[in-house]
């Protein structure tokens, strides 16, 4: 009797910006000994370039970016690979461009309140995310929704309690 592989898992590490996407899913991938892809990365130059002059993305502006991720899911579903991937996914809609490219996705919401994030954002360097736009983040965030696979966890909790907690949530 064939025995069939396994989907591959797709973690999408997501939330606000300053939610701690790229430090949980760095950790979260290492703990589990997959991949880890910074989703912002994916982000076109012009988008960047956008951003970066205090300017918010509209969904017009987000599509080749979710284009991009979602070809990256697909690709690494169909290869068998697991893999952690960070994607702000603020509205449903987005979620599903990437459920429909990894029907075995699985979102780890980084609920974090708005004083918290922009305090967070204030601090950091080597982003391009200014803080003037959080608004606009906020504005259109959709939390995660109980009918969509994953998890959310409170943002100002420890990274290791976080990734124990999505390490948990997946292996049950």
């Amino acid at each position: 009797m064939e025995t069939l592989e396994p989907l591959a898992t797709i973690v999408v590490v997501m939330g606000v910006s300053a939610s701690g996407k790229s430090t949980v899913g760095r950790s979260l991938a290492q703990h589990l000994g997959w991949p880890f892809v910074e989703g912002d990365d994916f982000h076109p130059a012009g988008n960047v370039a956008k951003m970066t002059a205090g300017h918010p993305l509209d969904d017009t502006d987000r599509e080749p970016w979710l284009r991009a991720l979602a070809d990256l899911l697909r690709t690494t579903t169909r290869a068998h690979r697991s893999t952690v991937v960070t994607c702000s996914a603020l509205k449903h809609a987005y979620r599903d461009v990437l459920r429909a490219a990894a029907p075995s996705v699985w979102f780890l919401y980084l609920a974090l309140d708005q004083e918290t994030a922009r305090e967070r954002i204030s601090n950091r360097t080597q982003h391009f995310m200014p803080t003037q736009l959080l608004d606009s983040q906020y504005d259109i965030l959709e939390p995660l929704r109980a009918s969509e696979p994953g998890l959310t966890v409170d943002a100002t909790a420890r990274t290791d309690a976080v990734v124990a907690l999505a390490q948990a949530a997946l292996a049950g």
